[in-house]
């Protein structure tokens, strides 16, 4: 299995260089938008279109070869996405163009790059710290995007190939349970807890809507101050919480690595949709939906790929309300879990109970036994669980 992993790399530019770059990026912008205003709607094939226009996208805009055959491609990339998600293809903006091993080509004894531009190709110089240039360091990358950012400075993507070691195989898991006061909660006992991060999440909030207020009714002066503030703060909430996902997920992988451990995750797709329809205030409204457990969710993917550790989905229903010992429906009051079950009768936390749960679905789907041994694995919980209910009412 190959792993893509990309290393934003920022440019050292010269003014000479920066107004060579702002041209690339509009005219590569500006074919894809012939492309797709010239291509009949609803034709996605790449091969397709390029047999339609490649010659017009070379002649009127000047593109190097390759760089009009990935304008092509892009829009058909594009056409792909809006297909599936039922939309248009929306304007392409001039932020950013592809290249590949034609175009592009990096050499790591001075950190510079050879990009080919509008008219001859390009050597620029990256400002890359030890962190990247250990990541390039032996390797050969053969893909890389440009990227214009909105402050005005240019990164280079470069995409590096690795084949993984394969995932080791192993009949213990560590479940995780995610929630909103503990970011994460695993099966051994282990706490990554929300409290500081709502903190200063809610910081944020507060400090943006005074500014947004006096941008709105202030002198002109204050109104100026106020969304260059805000301007400087932009993103800066965006960076904190990919940060701390960054950190969570990798010691999670690092700790299933160290003790032979796969992991188990609950799915929560369509989790934000469910928990709307929920009568709840505006602030718990913006805390729930701020927080990305999608994205904690791709950096354990990627992380686990990369580690060589296995990574499985189980179903989240009734795994914070059942109980992981005896299986019966208990009572949940926030991060108190009691079991109703006499016989059973197990008090604690309510997100370690959920991880054991996970651990537990996780250890069933791990089994090489198939299906066939799922169903008998799940038919003798569903058995304990009937014969501990009957105990309890005996007892009653």
């Amino acid at each position: 299995m190959k792993q893509v992993l990309t290393v934003s790399c920022k440019l050292q530019v010269t003014q000479e260089q920066v107004a060579k770059l702002d041209d690339l990026l509009k005219v590569f912008a500006d074919a894809c938008e012939y492309v797709n205003r010239t291509v009949k709607e609803g034709l996605a094939n790449e091969l397709a279109m390029q047999s339609l226009v490649y010659n017009e996208v070379r002649t009127l805009f000047g593109l190097p070869s390759q760089l009009a055959i990935h304008a092509i491609r892009r829009v058909a990339g594009n056409r792909k996405t809006a297909k599936l998600h039922g939309k248009p293809v929306k304007g392409f903006a001039p932020t950013s163009a592809t290249y590949d091993v034609r175009t592009f080509s990096f050499r790591e004894k001075d950190s510079t790059v050879s990009l080919t531009m509008l008219g001859k190709r390009e050597r620029l110089r990256l400002a890359i710290g030890n962190y990247q240039r250990g990541l390039l360091k032996g390797q050969n990358p053969k893909t890389a995007t440009l990227v214009k950012r909105r402050d005005g400075s240019f990164y280079l993507n470069i995409q590096l190939e690795s084949i993984p070691e394969k995932p080791q195989e192993t009949d213990k898991i560590l479940g995780i349970d995610l929630g909103r006061t503990d970011i994460c909660f695993t099966s051994e006992g282990d706490s990554y807890s929300g409290e500081q991060i709502t903190k200063i999440r809610d910081q944020y909030s507060d400090l943006r809507a005074r500014l947004q207020q006096k941008a709105a009714r202030g002198t002109r002066s204050s109104r100026r101050r106020c969304r260059r503030l805000l301007q400087r703060l932009s993103g800066k909430e965006r960076r904190f919480q990919s940060h701390t996902n960054h950190v969570i997920s990798y010691r999670l992988v690092q700790k299933a690595k160290a003790n032979q451990q796969a992991i188990a995750l609950e799915d929560l797709t369509g989790i934000r949709e469910r928990t709307n329809e929920l009568p709840r205030s505006k602030t718990e409204r913006r805390r729930s939906n701020n927080w990305s457990f999608y994205q904690l969710r791709q950096y354990l993917t990627y992380k686990s790929i990369k580690f060589g550790v296995k990574l499985v989905f189980v179903n989240p229903a009734y795994s914070s309300k059942s109980c992981h010992c005896c299986g019966v429906i208990g009572n949940r009051n926030g991060k108190h879990f009691r079991c109703v079950n006499l016989a059973c009768a197990w008090v604690g936390d309510s997100d370690l109970n959920g991880a054991k749960n996970i651990s537990t679905i996780g250890q069933l789907i791990n089994l090489p036994g198939g299906s066939s041994t799922l169903f008998c694995s799940l038919q003798d919980v569903v058995l304990r669980a009937a014969e501990n209910a009957t105990l309890s009412r005996q007892a009653g």
